[in-house]
């Protein structure tokens, strides 16, 4: 499992179900239908998703310094 980070390409809105599933290993279409049905159940989905989005490091990039 990959570390749980804010991916910075694939992502919506703010990364977060897209770092979710790169962690767990399924596609992101499948975390952001998980996360629309969960939205329908009574709950904090979205104040959780808010907390996940200020909370999660941003990836780092991958370029190199010339």
């Amino acid at each position: 499992m990959s570390a749980l980070v804010r991916p910075r390409d694939g992502r919506w809105i703010g990364g977060v179900c897209a770092g979710l599933a790169r962690r767990f290993g399924i596609s992101a279409n499948a975390m952001r239908a998980i996360f629309a049905v969960s939205c329908l159940l009574p709950g904090p989905q979205f104040l959780i998703y808010i907390a996940l989005w200020v909370l999660l490091p941003n990836e780092k990039s991958t370029s190199t310094a010339w």
